[in-house]
């Protein structure tokens, strides 16, 4: 007789009071029960759910073949990673765990236990991107150090060597080494950002993105169409409006280039609650996202793609990304990228901090 690990009678008073998602399909795979965790993953009520087919919150394939193992063999399965849609249609990343259900030694149907797992997955992310932009960080500056007086000392002796010169066409020469060191420095420059302290003030996101909109529209083809999907109950963030700018206006850039004279660029502002960035929880969070119907980012770039001088198109200088990530890394945000063929995606994180005491005004959220 096989054994009864999940024997117990499913209730709702039993089930609520897990923080696992648990849902109960019959032998047909119909929904029989699902607790209130899983209604707050799905973003759907069990009165909705219950009697109907599992493939309303699954789609038809995804875990098609582990169910019809457990119903076959009735043993466990797990499939991790299984992507979801949940509440607002937001992506979701579970671990599944599917045993089969037994009540008095009959074989009823099949457990789903679902285990979130892309808040991990983000904060993994996460580090990822800052540890790899402090290396990045660390390597220019060094690189820097190295380049500069070499730079300098070239240029000084093109400087002495000008001014010894009589002829005309001798000094174009001189002229041009010159004018090479200086263009070099000022990539050396840029390649290390901004050394300048941030100069906050209450910044409103949207003024931001109309001001980048006005940057780009002599560089749109007729093709490229724009759309902004503003939430309009995001208050003003403390920030750097000349830094976010340049954020905006360099992701606009690429997203420009990706999409070549026909596409579309969708700006969409949300506002999160509870939200966590860079390991720190935060109250109110800005989420812009950049996306575009472009080619995608190539495969063998995406894991350096933050890293100076890397870029995906042939006219790029690869240091719009990264100058983008350390100017949000200062407001302690992060830039995140999905990208496939056909849409890409740029998710730019930042804390909303609010300096509402010091201006007395109330008026905002």
């Amino acid at each position: 007789m096989p054994t009864e690990p999940n024997s117990l009678i499913f209730s709702d008073i039993s089930t609520d009071m897990l923080s696992t998602a648990v849902i109960v399909l019959d032998k047909s795979l119909f929904i029989m029960h699902m607790n209130a965790a899983a209604e707050n993953l799905f973003g759907q009520s069990r009165e909705r759910i219950l009697k109907k087919p599992y493939t309303l919150l699954f789609g038809k394939n995804q875990v098609k073949d582990h169910l019809q193992f457990v119903l076959d063999n009735q043993e466990s399965q797990v499939l991790r990673g299984c992507h979801l849609k949940g509440t607002s249609h937001q992506d979701i990343t579970v671990d599944c765990v599917a045993s089969p259900l037994y009540k008095t030694g009959k074989f009823m149907g099949i457990v789903l236990e679902l285990y979130r797992i892309d808040h991990q997955l983000r904060i993994v992310r996460e580090e990822q991107l800052l540890t790899q932009q402090e290396a990045t960080q660390m390597l220019v500056r060094g690189m820097a150090h190295e380049i500069k007086n070499p730079l300098g000392g070239l240029r000084g002796a093109a400087q002495l060597l000008d001014s010894e010169l009589q002829s005309d066409e001798l000094k174009e020469y001189t002229n041009i080494i010159i004018s090479e060191a200086d263009r070099l420095q000022n990539l050396v420059d840029r390649m290390l950002g901004s050394r300048q302290p941030t100069k906050n003030e209450q910044v409103n996101i949207h003024e931001v993105l109309e001001r980048v909109r006005k940057l780009v529209k002599a560089d749109i083809p007729k093709g490229v169409k724009l759309r902004f999907d503003y939430d309009p109950s995001i208050p003003e963030l403390n920030a750097d409006k000349d830094n976010l700018i340049q954020i905006i206006f360099n992701i606009a850039g690429n997203a420009l280039k990706a999409v070549g004279d026909t596409g579309n660029i969708v700006f969409k502002t949300r506002v999160l609650r509870n939200y966590t960035i860079n390991q720190k929880q935060h109250r109110l969070a800005l989420r812009l996202d950049i996306i575009d119907d472009g080619k995608g980012v190539p495969e063998d770039i995406r894991d350096k793609l933050f890293y100076p001088m890397i870029s995906g198109s042939a006219k790029g200088t690869g240091l719009g990304l990264s100058i983008a990530q350390s100017l949000a890394n200062r407001h302690h945000g992060v830039i995140e990228f999905k990208s496939k063929p056909g849409k890409t995606q740029f998710i730019l994180l930042l804390p909303i901090t609010q300096q509402r005491k010091e201006q007395g005004n109330g008026s905002h959220v």
